[in-house]
């Protein structure tokens, strides 16, 4: 599952910086990649100072850098290519608490897609599909605690006896429009979760609490 992570918000945090701000839109604006010198001079700053913001921002992986030769000409005496910016392909949310929109965004549409490729329900391809993450993110933390991975995927878990609550849901506003559907889908992802962890003693199951996931984790019986 996807997560922020501290360099997410370093890198959002980056843009509280005035000018650093100007630079990001005023790059992201143009066509084509900026160099130094124009940012410069769109912003009226010193090419010093665009240069360190500009630099800063690459660094925190909001803008990537390009060379090319803005004369056109190749060869012995063309010079060197100029540093040029433009936005860089990651892609960096924060949320607090955490949600999870993009994740069932790509469970559904993939659900979709099996449904009218195979016939079967959407819902059953859904199930299917959201079991099958689950486990996969299970079985790439071997060996780490439960409430570790489920801290890290925006759950929230709380200790409850033998059970864990889960105090956050990551897919809460969907869950609200849609709760039949995506409390199953979390629950089928949460259970296959289990399964990749192995070892849990654990069950996932529908019991829905105020303020809460819909699903908590239960001991599993015998």
């Amino acid at each position: 599952m996807d997560q922020p992570t501290d360099a997410s918000i370093q890198a959002v945090a980056a843009l509280d910086e005035p000018t650093r701000r100007r630079l990001y839109d005023h790059v992201v604006a143009e066509p084509a990649p900026v160099s130094r010198d124009e940012a410069a001079t769109a912003l009226g700053v010193p090419r010093t100072t665009a240069a360190f913001h500009l630099d800063k921002l690459v660094e925190e992986g909001l803008l990537t850098t390009v060379f090319a030769r803005r004369t056109g000409r190749t060869g012995p005496g063309a010079g060197r290519p100029a540093k040029l910016y433009r936005r860089s392909d990651l892609e960096i949310g924060v949320s607090f608490p955490e949600r999870q929109y993009d994740v069932a965004g790509r469970l559904l549409a993939t659900a979709l897609e099996d449904a009218e490729a195979s016939g079967c329900s959407p819902r059953q391809a859904l199930e299917r599909r959201a079991r099958e993450y689950g486990e996969s993110a299970g079985r790439i933390h071997p060996g780490v605690p439960l409430a570790e991975v489920l801290q890290a995927h925006g759950f929230e878990p709380r200790r409850n006896g033998p059970a864990l609550d889960l105090a956050n849901c990551p897919f809460k506003a969907l869950a609200k429009d849609h709760p039949d559907l995506v409390c199953n889908m979390t629950l089928h992802l949460l259970g296959g979760l289990l399964d990749g962890l192995g070892g849990t003693g654990l069950q996932a199951v529908l019991e829905p609490q105020p303020a809460h996931c819909c699903v908590r984790l239960t001991p599993a019986p015998h």
